[in-house]
């Protein structure tokens, strides 16, 4: 089934000049860009993104660090997209990451670690409502579509 996530290049991504090479690796792997945008996070969005977080002790730095800068939120889709894009991000801590994810090429820490991928397709609805208005997530169709999937993908989306 075709669905969509949302991706965010955070402030040390940023700041690293990875952002090309970030977007290149999902494109690379044939998924389609749906939604891109530089945003300056404010209060009420990394409350809102991060409320699991509000309780906890980092709380805090995490809130400083997403303000540093702005950021850049993309909403990627294709089949799977979900696990697909969590697979090419990696593990959450760089220096734990599997080698070829954006986290294991690129990072060390686990707090600089980069991206933010969505881990479910609530989520995903979550984060595109806070980041995105609907008019800038685009539906289209690909040129690319028949070269990514199979006949039989494409029949089940």
């Amino acid at each position: 089934m075709m669905q969509k996530t949302v991706v965010l290049v955070k402030p040390d991504g940023l700041q690293r000049g990875l952002v090309g090479k970030i977007i290149s690796r999902f494109e690379e792997k044939g998924l389609k860009l749906a939604g891109i945008k530089m945003v300056q996070m404010s209060d009420v969005m990394i409350d809102t993104w991060y409320a699991h977080h509000k309780e906890k002790s980092f709380f805090n730095d995490l809130k400083e660090f997403m303000e540093w800068t702005p950021i850049v939120a993309m909403v990627w889709e294709g089949l799977e997209v979900i696990p697909a894009v969590r697979k090419i991000v990696g593990s959450t801590k760089g220096r734990e990451a599997e080698a070829g994810s954006i986290r294991g090429d690129f990072g060390m820490s686990g707090s600089q670690n980069l991206i933010h991928a969505s881990d479910s397709p609530e989520a995903a609805e979550k984060e595109m409502g806070i980041i995105f208005n609907a008019d800038e997530i685009f539906d289209y169709q690909s040129g690319m579509d028949c070269l990514v999937y199979g006949k039989e993908d494409l029949a089940n989306k």
